[in-house]
């Protein structure tokens, strides 16, 4: 799998009369999601540790079945209000008031929220709305891609800013900032369960990014589609609960991750100001998030399914996780490095031997019957070319280990 473009909007000689914009040379795509395109040329069986999806055994389909009988009426088959539907407002709020996922402040209080067509939509509306040609926008890196690159389609100059074991390295940040005079507009960041990395920013890193944000007014997107999948360790406050009701502050979140990501549903949770303009722009791209969708899940939610549920994925993400771990070590004694999260979906892993080039190997991961996503596509510059990402979510303890048997394959016919 390339990182190369595919927009036509970069090969002029074969469209010189085409009067493109000037950020159509800015659209890169998503090597991710189109993983999905690639692993359909192929028929035989393939462990997919490539998608960051659940897998079909952890989505809550018997319950959606049986509401779906009875919420999906004429009545729900139109448009529906852009800021959401108000009974799923209401069901996400109690449920996020109930499960302390939103500050004390912020309690009984639904105009910061705005539900999405899934998150992307949300990191959408963040970056049309706080950035402007040649802006600068800061992201991790390694880091989502799809996020870095939405930034790029408004025309923003990227700042990589290097994650370790906590994160984003907030000092480098600083750092950069002094020596070139030049802040980030917007701060891109997913402090909890890293993607691609799995490491969680530690809660010094948290407040120093918090009073950079403050002292140079950037804009933190805060991505946050994995903070209630913790399933060890002792958990961190979000940047909203640290900084309550900060403007600076856009919070983005998605049903994705718990729920189903098929159903197109997140939400953002900012500053009421700036959801009224989120409000404004939606209306410019979708009109409003799928109506029956939205029954859906907020009767799923009235009805307490998603408690139960998210402890359901926990522990089972646990136990996927700890698989993978304990077969890296197996299959690959000596030769990688891979992070250890607490929680979300990924493993990020780091080969010592620096010539092992996970795009080059691909092709033949995929023969072998293993597919993932190499290290160069979380970066906008092309590194990481002896990493790539895992996910546990999506396969059973099996699963995982044939997979792995699989890779430890690939890599031997590769070398050889």
């Amino acid at each position: 799998m390339s990182t190369t473009s595919t927009n036509p909007a970069t090969n002029s000689a074969q469209s010189p009369s085409l009067p493109f914009a000037s950020r159509a040379d800015q659209l890169v795509g998503s090597v991710i999601d189109a993983s999905t395109t690639l692993l359909a040329a192929y028929d035989h069986d393939i462990v997919k540790f490539g998608m960051g999806a659940p897998a079909p055994d952890m989505l809550p389909a018997k319950d959606f079945g049986r509401i779906a009988g009875e919420v999906f009426d004429p009545s729900n088959f139109t448009y529906g209000e852009t800021k959401g539907e108000p009974i799923l407002l209401e069901a996400l709020h109690d449920y996020l008031s109930a499960t302390d996922q939103i500050p004390a402040e912020q309690k009984g209080n639904l105009d910061r929220l705005l539900i999405t067509s899934g998150g992307m939509q949300g990191l959408d509306l963040g970056f049309k709305l706080f950035v402007s040609p040649g802006d600068l926008v800061a992201c991790e890196s390694p880091t989502y891609t799809n996020g870095s690159a939405t930034a790029m389609s408004y025309e923003a100059d990227i700042l990589e800013v290097p994650v370790d074991d906590e994160g984003m390295q907030v000092e480098v940040l600083e750092e950069h900032t002094a020596r070139t005079g030049r802040p980030p507009k917007v701060i891109y960041t997913i402090p909890t369960f890293q993607n691609p990395a799995g490491v969680t920013m530690s809660l010094p890193r948290r407040e120093l990014l918090l009073s950079f944000a403050h002292r140079h007014r950037s804009v933190i997107i805060e991505d946050n589609p994995y903070g209630m999948l913790r399933f060890s360790g002792e958990s961190l406050p979000a940047l909203s609960d640290l900084s309550p009701n900060d403007p600076l502050i856009f919070g983005v979140r998605t049903f994705s991750k718990f729920v189903a990501p098929g159903l197109r549903l997140g939400w953002i949770d900012v500053d009421p100001e700036v959801r009224d303009l989120a409000v404004n722009a939606k209306q410019t791209m979708d009109t409003c998030a799928p109506v029956p969708n939205q029954h859906l899940v907020a009767q799923w939610l009235s009805e307490g399914g998603a408690e139960s549920h998210v402890e359901v994925l926990r522990e089972a993400y646990r136990e996927r996780k700890l698989t993978m771990s304990a077969g890296l070590e197996r299959h690959f004694p000596g030769e990688l490095r891979a992070t250890d999260p607490d929680g979300g979906f990924f493993l990020w892993v780091t080969f010592d031997d620096e010539t092992l080039n996970t795009e080059q190997l691909l092709p033949t991961a995929l023969e072998e019957g293993v597919a993932y996503i190499p290290g160069p596509a979380f970066s906008p510059g092309g590194s990481f070319t002896n990493d790539l990402r895992l996910c546990f979510a999506s396969n059973t303890p099996e699963r995982i280990d044939e997979g792995l048997e699989r890779l430890r394959r690939a890599i031997d016919r590769h070398r050889a």
